[in-house]
């Protein structure tokens, strides 16, 4: 039993968090916001600004100034010394491009920052919220035979934010920089990689995120890389299992840092794998659902299944096989709309508005798109009620706000069952989490029980936890017991009553959705 390091390099920020499994307690945290820390990157929201909206790039050299002054903390808290194992989660999907000098060790005073710098072959890396890619999309599903096909293969259909299309818009609009790539790194492998001093491999957590994996076999997908750009399987890291320990941390870490020689690196996920593990939900039949700015639920699977419609995805499990993973562009965004609409606080939205109205709101149904939607794919936003009139101000407020929450709630439900396997429970993150209101919808949608957890970092909290199995074996039911265990009296049980009340309302609701898609499919004048 010892200490382990979990750090998570999200958007905005760096995130450390150390576990006591002895204990079964967190014992230290700390989080550096990249804007309010690092004002010379001219990042204030993680990224660098751009002309084009399309485009979203970042500073890969702000990442490790970030690892560097955390590292220092550590050291100065009396803790990098004692550290017994560290592993880490990223941002999935961001892609670091680098010559064939790196990683080098940084000269005598030297930041490491400034050494990864002379490495990079691209100043800036594309992230996750980078859409610039469609035709590089329709590229790569050409050259496979169709999108169904690269679903097939990788559990998601090309996705502009993917590592795949990426590559192939570098390789294609910048020639030259792309031969003078040596590696090309997910955010993960990159970070596990300035800590340990050579190229570390990528998980199938983060790998099943590039377009680039196959599914089947747990290695790269010849047909996917050829098609993707030239000479790439001789740039890109090796895959390794997800508890794989990709080496002991560098010396010049030793040095600097007061980190204990051979101390275990285990290969770093993306955030999301890493989320699934630090909210409990490692085996089937528990959701996890993230109730944030976008709302995003995900789940292990008993088997890769893919989602016909190409909205879902399926990224490897830590803890063995697959999990999925279906994200909703309007989260908070759609709730937030219709509480500053009828000008009101949470406290009245959840009490006054929620409490107010019954179950079902009489059939009033709305689609719940502020912003341009992903799942569905839903390009022309506007709420709707009664699938027909668009939304307009001076309605009801409390009806209002029981639409748009049921509304969200119908659609995590309907585009879920593809999974194949309705959850027992929820397990519930996020800012409206704290809601009984929205969490008793959920529960009674689903008719499973609600869980809330105080986890705060859950993706910093997962790689803690993914360092302590890989060095220590302990099992996953254990460690999620010490660690991930609903709060007590938080739990929201179904209402039995109200089960064919919202499976009614789940075709109506699949009904009106179809209406909408369908409209926007047909030309103008139809």
């Amino acid at each position: 039993m010892g200490l382990f390091l979990g750090l998570d390099s999200s958007t905005q920020g760096l995130t450390a968090l150390v576990v006591d499994t002895a204990r079964g307690e967190v014992v230290h945290q700390d989080v550096l916001n990249y804007g309010a820390e690092f004002p010379e990157y001219g990042s204030p929201q993680g990224f660098l600004p751009h002309a084009d909206p399309l485009v979203r790039h970042a500073d890969p050299r702000l990442w490790v100034a970030a690892l560097e002054r955390l590292l220092g903390r550590l050291r100065a808290a009396g803790l990098a010394a004692r550290l017994d194992g560290l592993s880490g989660s990223a941002q999935q999907h961001g892609t670091v491009y680098l010559t064939g000098s790196f990683p080098a060790a940084p000269d005598p005073g030297e930041s490491l920052a400034a050494c990864v710098g002379r490495s990079l072959a691209r100043p800036t890396a594309p992230i996750w919220m980078d859409a610039s890619t469609a035709a590089e999309c329709r590229q790569i599903e050409a050259a496979l035979g169709g999108a169904d096909e690269v679903r097939r293969r990788t559990g998601s259909a090309a996705v502009e934010r993917f590592a795949g299309p990426q590559i192939r818009r570098f390789a294609v609009t910048e020639p030259a920089a792309y031969e003078r790539t040596g590696v090309i790194h997910l955010v993960s492998s990159f970070l596990a990689s300035v800590l340990t001093g050579v190229n570390a491999p990528i998980d199938p957590g983060d790998g099943a995120g590039m377009n680039l994996l196959n599914l089947s076999t747990g290695a790269w997908d010849g047909d996917l890389v050829s098609a993707t750009a030239p000479g790439l399987s001789g740039r890109l890291p090796g895959l390794c299992s997800a508890g794989a320990v990709c080496g002991p941390v560098a010396p010049w870490l030793v040095e600097r840092f007061g980190l204990r020689p051979g101390t275990p690196v285990v290969a770093w996920s993306g955030d999301n794998p890493s989320s699934l593990i630090g909210v409990g939900g490692w085996e089937p039949g528990t959701m996890a659902i993230s109730l944030g700015t976008s709302d995003t639920c995900f789940a292990a699977m008993r088997a890769p299944r893919v989602d016909p419609e190409g909205c879902g995805h399926v990224f490897g499990n830590p803890a063995g096989g697959f999990m999925c993973l279906i994200c909703f562009r309007n989260g908070s965004l759609a709730r937030e709309h219709i509480r500053d609409l009828h000008g009101l606080t949470w406290r009245q939205f959840d009490g006054d508005c929620l409490a107010a109205t019954p179950p079902g709101n009489g059939g009033n149904l709305m689609l719940p798109y502020v912003v341009p939607e992903i799942t569905p794919r839903v390009l022309s936003p506007g709420l709707r009620r009664r699938g027909a009139a668009t939304f307009e101000a001076g309605g009801d407020a409390a009806g209002d706000v029981r639409a748009i929450v049921e509304a969200q709630a119908l659609s995590l439900r309907l585009h879920s069952q593809w999974i194949g396997e309705a959850p027992t429970a929820l397990r519930l993150t996020g800012g409206a989490s704290r809601s009984d209101g929205i969490g008793q919808i959920l529960a009674d949608v689903f008719q499973a029980e609600v869980e809330r957890l105080d986890v705060g970092n859950s993706a910093a909290l997962g790689a803690a936890l993914r360092a302590a199995q890989a060095v220590e074996g302990l099992p996953w039911a254990a460690l999620a017991a010490r660690f991930c265990a609903p709060v007590a009296g938080r739990r929201l049980h179904p209402v039995a009553a109200n089960a064919a009340l919202y499976r009614d309302l789940l075709k109506r609701y699949a009904a009106l959705e179809a209406s909408c898609r369908a409209d926007e499919a047909s030309p103008p004048g139809r």
